[in-house]
């Protein structure tokens, strides 16, 4: 799903998908603000670890 991002380029905001595809030019475009998908990435990446810890934690609780 695009985000409306910045196109430094064109000095303009502009909804772009995650790949860089300017929804707004009908092209891609390879100078644009991605902070906003590079933060939900992290945010995911974080969300991941934090259930596999926990996974394994629950795991030690485990007496067999």
């Amino acid at each position: 799903m695009p985000k409306y991002c910045l196109n430094y380029d064109s000095g303009d905001y502009e909804w772009i998908d995650e790949d860089g595809y300017s929804v707004d030019q009908g092209e891609y475009v390879y100078n644009w603000d991605d902070s906003e998908y590079r933060q939900e990435e992290e945010e995911e990446r974080q969300r991941e670890e934090e259930e596999e810890q926990s996974f394994w934690q629950d795991d030690d609780d485990d007496n067999w």
